[in-house]
């Protein structure tokens, strides 16, 4: 497949790289495409395949080596990640795995917590959370656990900016800007700053550990002493949470 790919951007028109050491780039970065989709996968409901995630990244890859530019000041291998990721996510998408029981529920616990958040002026709680949808915390634990397996991606990228194709929550916090971006990006910076200060303390050391540490969610419970499971569980609600607070910034625009 990587091959295909190879051969059919060699007539292709380069920014610096000649066709051989065009070829020689992907080949010396092809591992961060099976890297990048090994993490992914493990996020993503058992129906999606690891093999079409292989195949988007690859064309991201394959991107990435003709549109580099040495001169924007960023190495070809980081900007590969980022167009790597990019193409995966618009892979994913593209799929129907995101059903709308699922958006429906995201949509009802953002609106529990925005309404228990303006009552009482603090972060809310799962308990609160719960008993404002009218469940128990056991059942709401088991939907955010849901949530976490087959709608983490969109939550991530929707934080990230729906203006920045592929850029995910990890992507604005530690990105580096071009020029041009940079007064949109510091701003964009600063309300997700604020967002995480109104959140609970562990929800943003599990934001912390994850986007910034990058440690996956079992590290994290090793590090806390909790369940996997229950760390998907904070890491969720966190993102629920920051992405309703985003919402609300956007439309205020």
């Amino acid at each position: 497949m990587l091959q295909e790919y190879v051969n059919e951007g060699k007539s292709a028109k380069k920014r610096g790289f000649d066709p051989v050491k065009r070829e020689e780039m992907i080949v010396k970065y092809a591992y961060l495409v099976k890297f990048i989709a090994g993490r992914m996968i493990s996020r993503l409901p058992s129906s999606v395949s690891f093999d079409e995630l292989i195949s988007a990244g690859s064309m991201g890859l394959i991107d990435a080596v003709d549109k580099f530019d040495a001169e924007k000041g960023v190495t070809l291998k980081t900007y590969a990640q980022f167009r790597i990721k990019g193409s995966i996510l618009d892979e994913l998408r593209s799929m129907d795995w995101y059903s709308r029981s699922m958006r429906k529920w995201i949509t009802d616990i953002e609106k529990a917590m925005v309404r228990v958040e303006n009552e009482k002026g603090s972060p809310a709680t799962e308990e609160e959370v719960a008993e404002e949808l009218d469940l128990t915390l056991e059942k709401y634990h088991d939907i955010l656990s849901k949530i976490h397996r087959t709608a983490l991606l969109r939550l991530d990228s929707f934080i990230g900016s729906d203006s920045d194709k592929g850029a995910t929550f990890k992507d604005q916090l530690k990105s580096t800007d071009s020029p041009e971006d940079v007064v949109d990006r510091k701003e964009l910076k600063k309300v997700l700053a604020e967002a995480i200060r109104k959140i609970s303390e562990k929800e943003q050391i599990v934001i912390s550990l994850y986007y910034y540490e990058e440690l996956t969610l079992r590290e994290i419970g090793e590090v806390l002493s909790l369940t996997e499971s229950r760390i998907c569980q904070i890491h969720t609600t966190a993102l629920i949470k920051l992405k309703a607070k985003l919402k609300s910034y956007i439309e205020h625009l």
